[in-house]
């Protein structure tokens, strides 16, 4: 009997919650099945950090095959300058595979709204430029990020929308530009409308995440999330869609392979 392989395409493994057990949690990756994780930078240092998980993996038999990306958080955003600005650029230099993560919050509201879309789009036009892909976060901002989009220039294949937990409005927008669409452990949740919000999206716009350490899935709610837990959301998904647990395993990892350009 053929073993599911996973792809983690976001996951935030340089967080301190790892500090106790990161090497444990990234060998208990692989016992799971997981073959691959993007670890994401918020910030120009979580991508300094991220890089250098990123480079210890290369070469690591029996251990997932380590990426990053960078990029500045919606969170963040008030420190957008042109020296953060050159800050993300070097680590895209350095071997970062995208750009993200980078959106809009309304929900929080951490940063004003009107640098959050200064920066976003700022670094939309660096992720066209260099023809990168974009890891977008969009929290009830979804007008505000559909027209920032819209108005990059960005290829719709270089989208994906991290952690949908947006509106059956949202999700059709993004469809039927042809964004790629990523789900979490939230899925598993029984107020996430998984039934209407997942069969949706098409096969190869479909991504799966951890976004540990949060979001742990069903049944491992209230826990740190970790990249071993990815074969739960994967298990709900692919029940939601009617399909066996390999055959969505195996469509998104090939989707994360191909967003990300490493095939």
């Amino acid at each position: 009997m053929s073993v599911s392989l996973y792809f983690d395409s976001h996951c935030h493994l340089q967080d301190a919650r790892f500090d106790p057990d990161r090497h444990e949690a990234i060998a208990r990756a692989w016992e799971a099945g997981v073959r691959e994780i993007v670890v994401i930078g918020s910030d120009p240092e979580s991508a300094a950090q991220a890089r250098a998980l990123a480079t210890a993996s290369a070469d690591q038999e029996m251990r997932p095959r380590l990426w990053f990306t960078a990029g500045l958080h919606p969170h963040e955003a008030s420190r957008w300058s042109p020296e953060t600005r050159r800050a993300v650029v070097a680590e895209l230099d350095r071997g970062a595979i995208a750009v993200g993560e980078i959106g809009l919050d309304h929900h929080y509201d951490n940063s004003p709204r009107a640098i959050q879309r200064i920066a976003f789009a700022d670094q939309l036009a660096v992720a066209r430029e260099r023809d990168l892909p974009a890891v977008v976060h969009s929290r009830d901002a979804e007008e505000d990020t559909l027209k920032i989009l819209d108005n990059s220039g960005i290829s719709p294949a270089r989208v994906v929308l991290h952690c949908f937990t947006g509106s059956a409005y949202m999700l059709r927008e993004a469809v039927e530009r042809g964004f790629y669409v990523s789900f979490s452990g939230i899925a598993t949740f029984g107020s996430f409308d998984a039934a209407a919000l997942v069969p949706p999206v098409p096969v190869d716009r479909l991504l799966v995440e951890t976004d540990a350490p949060y979001l742990a899935p069903v049944p491992h709610r209230g826990r740190r999330n970790e990249p071993a837990f990815l074969p739960a959301t994967v298990s709900a998904l692919a029940d939601r869609r009617g399909v066996p647990d390999a055959v969505l395993a195996a469509a998104t990892r090939a989707n994360a392979q191909a967003f990300y350009a490493l095939t």
